[in-house]
């Protein structure tokens, strides 16, 4: 059976508008910001560098897995390791700027995602 619609991939249907669920999600969308600020503020310390994108990744990853969850405990559950992942990437990031070990100041701008992330995060894991 061919499909061209966008709207059904595989029997799994989307938002109506051709989008997996997790790509309307801004609390997804703010953390891959927060990944992608991480990238890029070359944190020189080979350990926390890679400590801090795995965790923003699994609080991506998370995201997704919230957004696709049937059953209410299940996305609660996936929103809150979401939370608790994006804390530990901004933790990784506060320390590599103690150590002096990161781009000058982009510590500034992963915190105010990182905090935008953990605020929609919180309020998804206990809706």
């Amino acid at each position: 059976m061919k499909n061209n619609d966008n709207s059904n991939f595989n029997g799994y249907e989307v938002n109506g508008n051709g989008r997996l669920p997790h790509q309307d999600l801004i609390a997804f969308q703010v953390c891959k910001e927060l990944l992608l600020a991480i990238k890029a503020a070359d944190i020189r310390d080979t350990k926390l560098r890679d400590e801090a994108i795995e965790a923003a990744k699994a609080a991506c990853i998370n995201c997704c897995e919230g957004a696709g969850a049937a059953s209410w405990g299940n996305k609660r559950r996936a929103y809150s390791i979401a939370r608790g992942e994006a804390s530990e990437a901004a933790g990784c990031v506060d320390i590599a700027a103690a150590l002096d070990s990161i781009r000058p100041g982009a510590e500034i701008e992963i915190f105010r995602i990182a905090a935008r992330a953990i605020a929609l995060l919180t309020k998804l894991s206990r809706h």
